[in-house]
């Protein structure tokens, strides 16, 4: 348990840094309100509701192949998706087969995949 709420800080407060970093993104709540793109904002909000519905793997699924073409603003999208995930409690989590190590391998694989090893990286030696 302790555990698992220093991973969940952690999350949020790298998810944080990497959105103000790349996107100057300094909201107090990182909701999807924060992407001015409507559309993009629509793919969040499905991501999430699936998730609310316990399909997190559906989602997360759909958020692979939206970020596979390299879009940065996916980027974003996808983070918001990861700390969203990040804040629904342990007990939901584990009762739909996912965990906040699963979040973390999400995130770091996100990052990956934009070419952002560093960001990866940094995820990766935060939480050991």
């Amino acid at each position: 348990m302790l555990q698992d709420d220093y991973i969940l800080r952690q999350i949020r407060e790298m998810v944080r840094a990497v959105l103000k970093m790349l996107f100057q993104v300094d909201a107090q709540e990182l909701t999807p309100e924060i992407i001015e793109n409507e559309s993009e904002r629509a793919e969040l909000e499905r991501l999430i509701a699936l998730t609310e519905e316990g399909k997190i793997d559906e989602a997360e699924n759909q958020l692979y192949e939206m970020t596979c073409d390299g879009d940065r603003s996916r980027l974003k999208t996808g983070l918001l998706f990861y700390y969203s995930l990040n804040g629904k409690t342990d007990e939901f989590l584990e009762e739909h087969n996912f965990s906040r190590e699963e979040i973390m391998t999400g995130i770091q694989d996100l990052a990956d995949r934009y070419g952002l090893s560093g960001i990866a990286e940094a995820f990766r030696t935060e939480i050991l």
